[in-house]
């Protein structure tokens, strides 16, 4: 009987020591759990796990969409500059066509009045240049035309220049050319260096009196191809009229 008993209490013994050790056991994983800040009835809950996705969802289109906007931004930035290149090439480009030629600059002096003056000084004009050599028959031709084409116009906007080949001829001389022939324009003679200039500009044809080379310089101080020959009045005015516009 006693031997009974005995057993009896060493099962209720066995039990509460096994009730005890699970108990301890399950604090220990929450105390784990709580530590970490995770409850451990949260990462069980679906409700929660849907709530968490959606964050993270959301967290995501946050982010790409400020690249969206970075991007944006950047595309935008590119195309500025771009935009900025392209101007500043169509400026450099305004730049160089209207630039002054070297030619242009060269001082002259009028041979009636011995004022000196470049070619640069009637920007803004249009200006008909007629190289000449006062021994060319073909030249006077040519001139008459000019000054018949000149006394038409009456415009104050186009000039006409009459420039000799002869570059060791004297100031008096070519004035007195213009007075025999009543050329009641400018005429200068050349130096050297500008007769070298044009034939680097224009070819060794400017040289040529025979054969009357001449060109407009535009208002904005770009210029004409070469023409060589003898022009009619009509044909004079017509190369004025289309730089004029």
């Amino acid at each position: 009987m006693k031997k009974f008993n005995y057993m009896i209490i060493a099962f209720i013994g066995l039990f509460i020591l096994t009730a005890c050790t699970s108990t301890q056991a399950e604090q220990a994983v929450v105390a784990v759990n709580g530590a970490a800040g995770q409850p451990a009835d949260v990462m069980s809950n679906p409700d929660d796990e849907a709530m968490m996705e959606e964050k993270e969802d959301n967290m995501t289109d946050a982010a790409m969409g400020d690249g969206d906007e970075m991007m944006s931004s950047d595309n935008h930035d590119n195309i500025a500059g771009s935009d900025g290149t392209i101007a500043s090439q169509e400026d450099e480009a305004m730049t160089v066509d209207t630039e002054l030629s070297a030619w242009q600059q060269i001082p002259l002096t009028d041979a009636r009045t011995g004022e000196a003056f470049t070619l640069a000084d009637f920007a803004g004009k249009a200006v008909f240049v007629e190289p000449m050599a006062t021994w060319c028959t073909n030249c006077r031709r040519q001139l008459g035309n000019v000054r018949d084409a000149r006394a038409q116009i009456g415009d104050d906007n186009v000039v006409f220049i009459g420039l000799s080949l002869e570059t060791n001829i004297s100031d008096d001389e070519l004035a007195q050319y213009q007075s025999d022939y009543g050329y009641d324009w400018t005429f200068a003679v050349m130096t050297p260096e500008l007769l070298q200039e044009l034939a680097t500009a224009f070819g060794r044809s400017i040289t040529s009196a025979p054969s009357t080379p001449h060109f407009v310089i535009r208002p904005d101080g770009s210029f004409t191809d070469l023409v060589t020959g003898i022009e009619s009045v009509d044909q004079i005015l017509q190369q004025l009229e289309a730089v004029r516009g």
